[in-house]
């Protein structure tokens, strides 16, 4: 039996060492006492959490400054970071097991689930990994300190073609390939201070997690939404095997034989996702999703109105038997009588000898093979820039004017697989049908159509284009008869009631139904056995899994290497008994990660694929974070598998109204949680897709090759880079990273060079998380010496001691100095700032961009004993945690060891000589009254010139009021007095508020 180590359900020790500590449950509360006179909250806290052990200090070394190269001035990454994964991990392990309850009411309310998108298991995680799972870490552990019981799970989506090529290529078993892999990733997010829910973990092709694949499959099947059937196929003619389209090159050639490829027809097994189709396009209006995702959703799925139109064929050749008819699909009705040909797809089923004209048959179907073969791994590629046909010898005739003939014609931008596979070309209205008609010298008819009031088009611009593709009115010409004069929409409706019978209305999806087979060895093979008496049999609900067989030959040729084992591939029939034999297909990992997100739910359930009060509880996915380039089909198997599950009481509301195990209230939140959030049965709630991560390339500036790093100079003068055997300046320009360009950047280097902490700010701070993002190693310094500038700032505050507590002193606020006031109501802004990019925005860069300024002004404070002080630099430092979680803690535990934060009453759970984990936080609160500044500086303009400043003023105040204390300023008699030194009227004085005011005078 083929089945991972066990270590994939339990954490390795070195990935113990990786996982940031869990949400506490014991958690601090932020004591929130009414109001004191208006002057805001009392910040005092206190809480019970877990306490740390005590760190090693350098001796004669402040806190922080431990860590810092005195003759440097660096910061001892390495060693702080190891201080830290060593203490979580020992946090764990000290942890009691926490209580599988996420069904009662109170853990259904408080549940947060994040889900980062899992990866390949590909042995090296690359710089888009870093900013993904950077941006999952920290929004994991904000809302932990929200008060979240936060879901962060990660698995690996472990089957697919990488894995059974490296097996080819490299003589190592897949799984083994896999196993690896992923000991060596998790070491790697180790590295960047991932925090996981590692108890969740799942792999894909774990026994254990495809047994409930395979059950899934079977559901669907059993509710008619799986089905088998004819599909075209790529096939590798000398290596006999099958190809996926990504193993096609651009040529239409195998990636491994280099023959060209053919199409072929293979019964292939299909999910019924087109049945969906209305449901997956409505319910994109639910989602808090980025628009041009959504965008992109609907575009795929698209839903089109028309009609279907059936035309005549006339008999084919002297032997005078009919070949009935085509049907068509348009979703321009009014243009009927434009018609200048038919196309059908080179597969559609006229596409034979049986129907063809003796004469053309060889011919047409050489032809139509030529055009199918031209397609092959791209789907409609060759659609998109060739305009391929032949001429059948077949002719059609018109649905309602029966005396016009129709030549019909094979074309390579029909697809059978769209509508009926065949389609009416009317080249007046039609950009591609004018096109394919220039192409092969179809004889086109005169436009019926042209634009009338209010339509797309102004007569003199349609007059100077070939074609008008707008609707408009039916021109008044003997080919549109009585419809002539109407206008597009209402000819529409009239011409189909005219055809009598030969048309009908129908709504069309562009969504095609999801093909699920491979013709693989690595993936969860298809639970169907094949018995030539009982036909297609389910295997068994007690025989699953279907596991894969041990020591399949794997070469890459003469088919599915599942057919080839035969002592598995040969079986009983669970029907009849009679000798049978397996489906020698695996399933599309797409199928995998299709519900994986409800697996981490309940793991390790052995009994069915999750728990329905489980699943409940936690679906939908709060914050779904991945890479743009599965907006469309990875989502769109996602919603639809999400969306049968529930629909057919695997979870949700109606499936908890079933559940005895759950209370009332329980069955109350699950139902309030469905309805606040994605309906229907909708996975995932929100959206965050990143944009990728650029590298910097050279190239050679005569040649335009890629350039090493070792064939690139940086000059030490001036910075800038030039080629080393020439002495030029290279052509630059940043691109997506790869091998071949030499771009690439390892995040085990960077990380190592520069630490974990400053290479995931800096990774937040160049963009925003969805644009490109061009990585410039450079600049990560400046995040190192932001980093040693806090640890100084909080090193230094520690050797006072701060003069009152925090809620005392707002209780007295009245009597604040400016510098004390100004600390408080920027310490707000910080928190208004940073909590609005963690919870609605994700501008994570402008979070980072507060938080320095934040640091900024406390380090040109000149007041530390004042409690507001203290109270800023904690707020600072719990802010910044998440982003930077090593250095957090180790700031956390600096200044509440020293007993800073103590007296100022910020309690930090002190135990022996360590604070708490920062982790064990609350979030710092705002005090949206603190937001509004209390003294401000006015600048004054005489006539519109800058002349003077009112400094310390007053906020707030209106026009008038400025206007007095700048006419009394001492500067105020050189600029409005006269020659008499009489002081000038003023005329008029444009305020604006807080900001100017701008005195005109004569």
């Amino acid at each position: 039996m083929l089945r991972l180590c066990r270590r994939l359900r339990q954490p390795p020790r070195e990935a113990a060492a990786t996982a940031a500590p869990l949400a506490c449950r014991s958690r601090s509360s932020l004591a929130t006492p009414a109001r004191r006179a208006g002057l805001g909250r009392a910040f005092e806290t206190s809480f019970s959490a877990r306490s740390f052990s005590a760190g090693r200090a350098s001796p004669g070394r402040p806190g922080f400054s431990q860590w810092i190269d005195s003759s440097t001035g660096r910061l001892d990454s390495a060693a702080l970071e190891a201080k830290w994964r060593q203490r979580w991990a020992e946090a764990k392990a000290r942890a009691q097991p926490e209580a599988a309850d996420l069904v009662s009411a109170e853990a259904i309310e408080r549940l947060f689930y994040i889900l980062v998108m899992f990866p390949y298991p590909s042995g090296a995680l690359h710089m888009g990994h870093v900013r993904v799972y950077t941006i999952s870490d920290m929004l994991a552990r904000f809302h932990r300190m929200c008060g979240r019981q936060v879901v962060h799970p990660m698995g690996w989506d472990a089957f697919g073609l990488p894995a059974e090529n490296a097996a080819i290529e490299r003589g190592i078993a897949p799984d083994e390939w896999t196993q690896r892999n992923i000991a060596a990733m998790k070491e790697q997010l180790s590295l960047i201070l991932a925090d996981f829910d590692w108890d969740r973990e799942l792999a894909t092709c774990d026994p254990a997690y495809y047994k409930w694949t395979q059950h899934i499959f079977l559901q669907l099947l059993k509710h008619g939404m799986v089905y088998r059937k004819e599909a075209v196929v790529n096939w590798d003619p000398v290596d006999n095997t099958l190809l996926a389209n990504e193993q096609v090159d651009k040529d239409g050639r195998s990636w491994r034989s280099g023959a060209p490829v053919e199409r072929r027809k293979l019964e292939q097994w299909f999910a019924r996702i087109t049945a969906y189709a209305p449901d997956l396009l409505d319910d994109l209006e639910t989602l808090d999703w980025p628009e041009h995702v959504k965008s992109m959703q609907r575009n795929w799925i698209w839903r089109s109105e028309g009609a279907e139109f059936e035309f005549a064929l006339e008999p084919a050749g002297p032997q005078g038997h009919s070949n009935g008819s085509v049907t068509v699909f348009t979703s321009r009705p009014d243009t009927l009588f434009g018609v200048s040909y038919l196309a059908i797809a080179p597969d559609h089923p006229l596409v034979c000898e049986e129907s063809l004209p003796k004469e053309c048959a060889g011919p047409v179907l050489a032809r139509a093979r030529e055009i199918a073969n031209s397609l092959a791994g791209g789907g409609d590629r060759a659609a998109q820039g060739s305009r391929a046909g032949v001429f059948t010898g077949l002719y059609a005739r018109h649905p309602i004017d029966a005396a016009r003939r129709i030549p019909v014609y094979v074309a390579d931008y029909v697809l059978s697989e769209y509508g009926t596979g065949a389609v009416m070309g009317v080249p007046a209205h039609d950009v591609r049908d004018y096109e394919f008609c220039q192409a092969n010298t179809v004889p086109m008819c005169a436009p019926v159509v042209e634009p009338g009031p209010g339509s797309e088009c102004a007569p003199a611009a349609a007059a100077a284009q070939p074609v008008f593709t707008g609707h408009g009115v039916l021109r008044r010409i003997p080919e549109n008869g009585a419809f002539g004069g109407m206008r597009s929409s209402d000819a529409s409706r009239e011409i189909i009631a005219a055809a009598k019978g030969r048309a009908k209305t129908v709504v069309n999806y562009r969504l095609r139904d999801w093909l699920l087979s491979r013709q693989r060895y690595w993936g969860a093979p298809v639970p169907v056995i094949h018995c030539s008496s009982c036909g297609a049999v389910p295997v068994p609900e007690a025989d699953l899994p279907v596991e894969l067989p041990r020591g399949a030959a794997l070469t890459g040729r003469g088919g599915s290497p599942l057919a080839r084992a035969t002592e598995w591939l040969n079986c009983r029939c669970p029907k009849c008994g009679g000798a049978a034999k397996r489906d020698t297909d695996t399933l599309d990992t797409f199928v995998d990660s299709s519900w994986y997100f409800l697996r981490y739910a309940d793991a390790h359930n052995s009994q069915a694929p999750f728990s329905p009060a489980r699943a409940s509880a936690a679906m939908p996915v709060d914050i779904y974070i991945g890479g743009v380039e599965h907006a469309i089909l990875h989502l769109l198997y996602a919603r639809f598998v999400s969306k049968f599950l529930w629909k057919t009481g695997a979870y949700g509301s109606a499936a908890v109204a079933r559940d005895p195990t759950l209370d009332d209230a329980a069955r109350a939140a699950v139902a309030r949680k469905e309805a606040g959030g994605a309906r229907n049965g909708e996975p995932f709630k929100r959206l965050l897709t990143q944009g990728m991560v650029h590298g910097l390339t050279y190239k050679d500036p005569q040649t335009g090759r890629f350039l090493r790093p070792d064939e690139v100079e940086i000059g030490a003068e001036d910075g800038k880079p030039r080629v080393a055997r020439t002495g030029e300046a290279p052509a630059t320009s940043y691109e997506k990273m790869s091998k071949s360009k030499y771009n690439g950047v390892d995040p085990s280097e960077t990380v190592g060079r520069f630490g974990a902490d400053a290479t995931r700010l800096h990774m937040l701070y160049l963009a925003p998380p969805q644009d490109v993002l061009e990585w410039d190693t450079q600049s990560i310094v400046g995040m190192q010496r932001w980093i040693g500038r806090v640890g100084r700032l909080a090193d230094g505050a520690c050797e006072t001691q701060a003069s009152q507590t925090i809620g005392s002193a707002l209780a007295e606020r009245g009597r604040w100095s400016k510098e004390a006031e100004e600390t408080y109501r920027q310490t707000n802004v910080a928190i208004q700032r940073v909590t609005d990019a963690l919870r609605a925005t994700f501008s994570f860069n402008t979070a980072i961009a507060a938080l320095i300024e934040l640091s900024n002004h406390l380090a040109t404070a000149g007041d530390r004993a004042h409690p507001t002080f203290a109270y800023s630099l904690a707020c600072l430092v719990k802010m910044l945690s998440p982003m930077a979680p090593s250095v957090g803690e180790e700031l956390w535990e600096a200044v509440g060891t020293s007993g800073y934060l103590h007296a100022a009453g910020i309690a930090c759970d002190v135990q022996g000589a360590a604070a708490a984990s920062v982790f064990s936080q609350r979030w710092p609160e705002l005090d949206e009254a603190a937001l509004e500044k209390k003294r401000t500086t006015v600048v004054v303009q005489i006539n519109g010139k800058v002349r003077f400043r009112l400094e310390d003023v007053e906020a707030g105040l209106g026009c008038e009021a400025l206007v007095r204390i700048a006419k009394e300023h001492p500067q105020a008699r050189r600029w409005l007095a006269d020659s008499d030194g009489a002081q000038r009227p003023v005329a008029k004085a444009i305020h604006v508020p807080n900001k100017l005011v701008n005195l005109i005078v004569k």
